[in-house]
């Protein structure tokens, strides 16, 4: 029984940890970019903007907030070909003008909607990979949870961020698990185990004083 439930431990180990590897690896290079801004882009920026009018808007547009005034101008975003998450909607009293800021992960579009012609101008700027990388190591978590996760791929990808930081305490605790019955490698683990948390204590220690 302890021998299968051994090859059990083992064999998960070893197929979520190759399951969960490509997304462990995306937030692992994406750091680099996020910490290190002296790196050089994998790819160039371009920009481009262009305007398109005749759109379609609800009668009480300006009546809504939040989620739903989002859900009321997705129809208006999908006619201009934007596809994306939106970070807010920003209102222009004055100009009678609509900010909308929308991402996917390597491209940023600024819509600017003006609710008198009922026209949007629309700056889109491709950022490139490692800008994707970012976003995508960014983007789950609870940022302004009213309206964040509006995009259903965005979704999508939170759902396996979860999955990944589950499957990464699997991971761990089994790896814990198949090192200690190996006999062999336990007082090389020992000392692994005390140097690691040495670290982790010592630099939390640190931080906070």
């Amino acid at each position: 029984m302890r021998r299968q439930f051994y090859r059990l431990i083992r064999d998960l180990h070893l197929y979520l940890g190759l399951f969960s590897s490509p997304f462990v690896l995306v937030f692992a290079i994406s750091v680099f970019f996020l910490v290190h801004t002296w790196l050089p882009k994998l790819t160039p920026e371009v920009s481009h903007t262009r305007v398109v009018s005749v759109l379609p808007f609800p009668g009480d547009l300006l009546t809504l907030s939040g989620r739903p005034l989002i859900d009321a101008l997705r129809p208006a975003l999908e006619k201009v070909d934007v596809h994306g998450e939106v970070g807010f909607v920003r209102y222009l009293v004055k100009e009678e003008k609509l900010i909308i800021p929308v991402t996917v992960p390597g491209r940023e579009m600024i819509v600017t909607i003006n609710l008198t012609n009922r026209e949007a101008t629309i700056v889109t700027r491709e950022a490139g990979l490692a800008a994707a990388m970012a976003t995508l190591h960014r983007s789950p978590g609870e940022h302004a949870p009213a309206i964040r996760m509006n995009w259903f791929y965005m979704q999508a990808w939170r759902w396996l961020a979860d999955t990944t930081a589950y499957l990464i305490l699997f991971i761990s605790v089994s790896g814990v698990y198949l090192w200690y019955v190996l006999r062999a490698e336990r007082r090389v683990g020992f000392v692994l185990l005390f140097a690691g948390g040495l670290s982790f204590f010592g630099l939390a220690y640190a931080l906070s004083h």
